[in-house]
This record gives structure tokens, sequence and C-alpha cells, in this order.
């Protein structure tokens, strides 16, 4: 990747995986950036630096933890180029570096790093200006992260790549469940998988629904990977049972969830049928299914034998109207003429709707 284009999530995940296997064969920059939105990336390399650089009897002497809002950038400038105590190397992390104040002025720092120091700055919430003279010289001489959050369709091969990495496989439906319930919360995504592997039965190596429901306290009958699939399938009895259940645990299921999830399922279900239609007129031909999957915005091609059954079942013409419902319940759910309905109310009445098409 240029380092003047835009990152991606992938990228992020593949700068992590890079300073996380340099670290680990001990191999240390004298300078760390670790910037952006995502905190995840930030937050874990900033821990495993200040645990792997320096042994626990250095840490006492030569490694401070510090904070943005409470230090400046020339102070911390000044702490990089002390000696460190008994010899090797010193640590010093910033954390909450965004708040330095003339972060600027550790620029001339960071022209020349010194080489016994290990300098880490955790850049929260937003990217260092490219362009800085501060940022140049940090790439030149340090290593970068930036690290960006992940789109909807992306958190699903992270987090399937993330349990593997714990000697664990996951299946499609309890992968489903999970970011369903959690969408592209990285931290609480890595925290409840953290603590349901420990959980496990002993030789269990597959997470399957039931662990989730059991260990997480997610519904596998009553979530919105459930709801869309009973729409797929036009079960409409299913899909009001659901709602029911929805309706009477609003906090575990909130309804701008289910109708931004709602929302995405019959976009995918239109791009499905104009390709289709295209093909069927011979202006280009059909995708194949990674195609498909890609542009549809699905973490596997796992998923597209749905969305297969529910084209035929939802015509374009009827997806328009649909999606046309599904944002007048959005706006009435965020009181622009929803009346005094709740939000069970509003999903019934949007699957009801649906139904009558």
């Amino acid at each position: 990747m240029a380092k003047s284009a835009k990152a991606s999530f992938r990228d992020s995940v593949v700068q992590y995986e890079q300073i996380t296997r340099e670290v680990g064969a001990k191999k240390f920059a004298p300078l760390y950036l670790l910037m952006g939105e995502e905190a995840y990336f930030i937050d874990r390399l900033g821990d495993l630096l200040a645990d792997s650089i320096l042994d626990e009897t250095r840490r006492a002497f030569n490694q401070i933890v510090v904070y943005g809002s409470d230090i400046g950038a020339a102070d911390v400038a000044n702490h990089a180029r002390q000696v460190p105590m008994m010899g090797g190397r010193q640590v010093i992390i910033v954390k909450e570096a965004q708040k330095l104040a003339k972060i600027d002025q550790l620029t001339a720092y960071a022209r020349q790093p010194v080489a016994s120091t290990v300098l880490v700055l955790c850049h929260k919430e937003k990217t260092l200006d490219k362009r800085s003279a501060l940022y140049k010289a940090l790439d030149a001489n340090g290593v970068v992260l930036e690290s960006v959050p992940p789109h909807d369709y992306e958190i699903g091969n992270w987090l399937n790549d993330f349990i593997r990495s714990k000697g664990f496989e996951m299946d499609t439906k309890a992968s489903a469940m999970l970011t369903d319930h959690l969408g592209v919360d990285i931290p609480k995504i890595a925290n409840e998988l953290d603590k349901l592997v420990v959980s496990l039965p002993e030789g269990t190596r597959r997470v399957t629904a039931d662990h989730i429901e059991q260990h997480i306290g997610i519904s596998k009958e009553f979530n919105n990977f459930e709801l869309t699939k009973a729409l797929s399938e036009r079960n409409f009895a299913k899909a009001m049972t659901i709602a029911d259940h929805f309706a009477r645990n609003p906090r575990e299921n909130p309804l701008v969830v289910t109708v931004s999830t709602l929302f995405s399922h019959f976009q995918r279900i239109f791009i499905y049928n104009y390709h289709r239609w295209m093909a069927q007129k011979g202006k280009t031909p059909m995708p194949d299914d990674m195609t498909l999957a890609r542009q549809m915005k699905l973490p596997t091609t796992f998923f597209l034998n749905e969305y297969k059954q529910a084209a035929t079942l939802y015509p374009n013409a009827k997806v328009f109207k649909i999606l046309g419902l599904i944002r007048e319940c959005d706006m009435k759910s965020k009181g622009m003429g929803g009346g005094s309905a709740d939000n069970g109310e509003l999903l019934r009445d949007l699957l009801l709707k649906i139904i009558l098409l």
C-alpha cells in the first residue's frame, strides 16, 4: 500500500500482524506511531510493546507511561533523550497522544531518535496529518500503524481469523450471531471471545451457536440473522415470532440495528436481482460467486444461496417498495411521524407491510 493511499481495515490487520511478528522476534523500532479511529489494534500493540521490550526488573527503572493530557511534547522529547539506567533500553509510552500539547515539537526528535529509547505514541480517535513534518519523520525512522474501523461485511473474516489464532474454528451461524449482536465493535467481540474460549468444555475445538447462546447470552433463535433468513424464505410466522421477542427485549434487540440489518439485506437482494436481469438480457454475464459476494458485501460466499433463493421471491419491483418501507420505519423510530407507536409496534408494522406486498 502506498503511504499516500487511504488505508483500509484489511491494511490495518496486515500492519498489526506484521508488527506483532516483529515484536515477537524482539525486533524493535526506535519510534512507533499507533494512530487511528479503531482503538483495538492501538491498545493491543501498546500493551504488547509494554510487556515485551524490557524484562520486569528493568521496567521499574526504564519504562514510563504518560498521558498526552498531562505532559507536553517537549517534555516527552526530553525524556526520550535521557540515558537509560543500568544501560540497555528505555521505553516511553504516550497514551492519548492525540492530546499532546504542541505535538509538532516532537519533529526534531523523530528526525534523530536516540537508539537506546523506544518511544511509543498511542494516537487514538484520529490520524496524524500525513502531510506534516512530524508524520514524515516518524514514518521514515520508525513504524506506523494506521488503525481503521471495519465495515460490517469485513468483521466476519476478522472474527474467524481471531478465533483461529486461539486454536478454534467457528460455525457460520455462531459467527453471524456474534457480529449481528455486537456489530463491528472489535474490542467487545474480542473480549467476549476471550471469555468464551476459557469457558468451553475441555477438548472443544469448534464454537457453535449453542456455545454462543450458553456462554455469551445471545439467543440462537431470536436474532437479526434468523429474522432476515425468515424473510428470505417468506416464513412470516417465524419473522413475527422473532419480532415479538424483540419487542419484549428491546435493550438486547435495538430497532436501529434491526432496521439497518433489514436495509442491507434487501439491498443485497436488489444487487443479485440486477445482475441476474442483466445476464438474462444478454448485456453482461452473471458474475461468479466470489465477485457477487464482494459486490454484495458478504463476508463469505456461504450466504449466497440464501440470496439466490430470496431473489426468486422478491423481484426488484417489490424490493424498491420494501426499501422505502424500511426508510419510513427508520424515520418513525427517530420521532418523525411515528405517532405513539413503540419500537416493537413499528417493527411488527413493517414486517406486516412486507408480508402484504
